[in-house]
């Protein structure tokens, strides 16, 4: 059995489904963060959330406020707590992930990062060719975070660079945790997140919706490429599931069946609205609308489904998505319609 190097109280052993766990969320403020707070929560579970501050979490989840780029402070805030698994929302540089690994080393005996599709983005680094499977879809090994390099003299803490070195920073994030963390560890790899109406933050969906209602054109590549999607509460289930499951362990795709290039989701949108979308062709090398892609990482969720783990199909699921998303544009434009009458 593990010891708590801090209290030098065993952790916890054995299967983490034989009962109610201690999950630490970092993270956890909005979308689907929030949703696996309070499914963890909901499934009688003792949340722990660790944020900055700006955001409470649910009535009953226990908040710690720091800064998770302030070791002493997140440490301070920790103070001698223990858990069974800490799920990591917000983890977006190697930085970040060794003040992490020091931070809760001996304090956990399981760690989940949420990263993402873009970790296979040619575009992004020199990354081994898309696997020769007959579906031509990404599989987990091509990046290995076992052997990926990590350079934590980069200027990491700079916003800016840190925007513009997104992919590159989920790569090292998990490779600090895997060749650093001393603790089992998962990176759950979701694909682009759709759903949630006005929760959703990142504005790629709405784009599209805004473009198709108001008849404006909408910018592609000449033969835009498929990626692949997953529904924002499907993602909190994998997340939940992956949080208290010792049996899932490493790196996992998650995403929906069924990839999709953007003119296949704007025709979507367009059935959902009645409208006949328009689309301008970009020219080679510049920059065209949010999911049009002239490169392929679409992922295969092979490896989640042979654990057993539920899978959607993204055509299930897109209109009722569409439809939460005409609807807040509608509500939108009402009401800036009413506040320059």
């Amino acid at each position: 059995m593990q010891s708590n190097e801090r209290t030098n109280k065993p952790l916890p052993s054995g299967s983490l489904n034989s009962g109610p766990l201690k999950v630490a969320v970092i993270g956890g403020s909005r979308y689907f963060g929030r949703l696996v707070v309070e499914r963890l929560h909901a499934a009688g579970h003792h949340v722990t959330v660790i944020n900055r501050g700006s955001s409470r979490p649910p009535a009953g989840v226990e908040h710690l406020v720091a800064d998770r780029d302030d070791e002493a402070a997140l440490v301070a805030a920790l103070g001698t707590r223990s858990f069974d698994v800490v799920v990591d929302q917000v983890c977006y540089t190697p930085v970040q992930a060794a003040i992490a690994v020091r931070a809760f080393r001996g304090r956990t005996r399981r760690y989940v990062m949420t990263s993402t599709i873009e970790v296979y983005n040619p575009a992004t680094a020199e990354l081994p060719a898309v696997t020769e499977a007959a579906d031509g879809l990404v599989r987990e090994e091509a990046v290995d975070p076992a052997s990926w390099l990590v350079r934590t003299d980069l200027p990491w803490h700079d916003e800016d660079y840190v925007a513009g070195h997104y992919a590159e920073g989920k790569r090292q994030s998990e490779a600090v945790f895997v060749q650093d963390g001393g603790y089992a560890f998962a990176s759950v790899r979701s694909a682009h997140v759709l759903g949630g109406g006005a929760l959703e933050f990142t504005g790629r969906l709405a784009h599209y919706v805004e473009r198709v209602l108001s008849g404006r054109s909408v910018e592609v590549h000449e033969h835009p490429l498929p990626s692949v999607f997953i529904e924002y509460g499907e993602l909190a289930d994998l997340l939940v599931r992956t949080a208290t499951d010792d049996q899932v362990t490493g790196v996992l795709n998650a995403c929906s069946d069924g990839a999709l290039d953007v003119r296949e989701l704007v025709e979507v949108i367009a059935e959902r609205t009645g409208r006949s979308p328009s689309f301008t062709t970009v020219a080679t090398g510049e920059e065209a609308s949010p999911f049009s892609f002239d490169r392929p990482y679409a992922m295969s969720n092979a490896r989640a489904k042979g654990l057993g783990i539920p899978v959607s199909r993204t055509r299930e699921w897109l209109p009722r998505v569409v439809d939460e998303a005409v609807a807040v544009a509608v509500t939108t434009a009402a009401r800036t319609d009413a506040d320059a009458l």
